[in-house]
């Protein structure tokens, strides 16, 4: 099999990242701690839309910068007000910015994020933490591979070399 040149659809995607905010902050990075690149599997959504519209078409060795509008990143921070959970009917060591799973009335899967804690109440809210946050993404393309049949089925990679079982 001839590993593709180029991050299209199907290309496991090996990536190392800065994410900062507005403000210069770093929010995350792979650069650092010895941490490996990050896998990906390009069309699959695994990464927020804007960045992955901005990888399309690069080969491995680009290093770039990719500005990503809220909107194409963790969506717009919708306005609602975090609802208060008693921290007794959450799993024990919750964290803010942690997502839980949750069904709504309807019996509806739905993922909340911890806002904050307080006391003995949890603040959860429907928007990812980085709702309504511009990102800004310094990246280094490290390697591309072409996806195995079981990661296109299951729409993820299996680790660097798509080898690594579900855990």
């Amino acid at each position: 099999m001839t590993s593709p040149t180029t991050i299209s659809e199907g290309v496991v995607v090996l990536f190392h990242y800065t994410l900062t905010a507005p403000d210069g902050s770093v929010i995350d990075t792979s650069v650092e701690g010895g941490r490996e690149p990050m896998p990906y599997l390009h069309g699959a959504g695994n990464i927020v839309p804007g960045l992955e519209r901005q990888m399309a078409g690069r080969v491995a060795g680009d290093r770039f910068t990719a500005f990503v509008p809220a909107a194409e990143g963790y969506g717009d921070d919708d306005g609602e007000e975090p609802i208060q959970v008693p921290l007794a009917q959450l799993p024990d060591g919750v964290m803010p910015g942690m997502p839980l799973y949750a069904q709504n009335s309807d019996g509806e899967g739905l993922t909340v994020f911890v806002v904050a804690i307080e006391g003995d109440v949890a603040l959860l809210s429907p928007n990812h933490p980085l709702a309504g946050v511009d990102l800004t993404f310094d990246v280094e393309v490290v390697a591309l591979r072409a996806a195995t049949a079981e990661e296109m089925q299951h729409g993820h990679p299996h680790g660097a070399d798509g080898h690594e079982a579900h855990g």
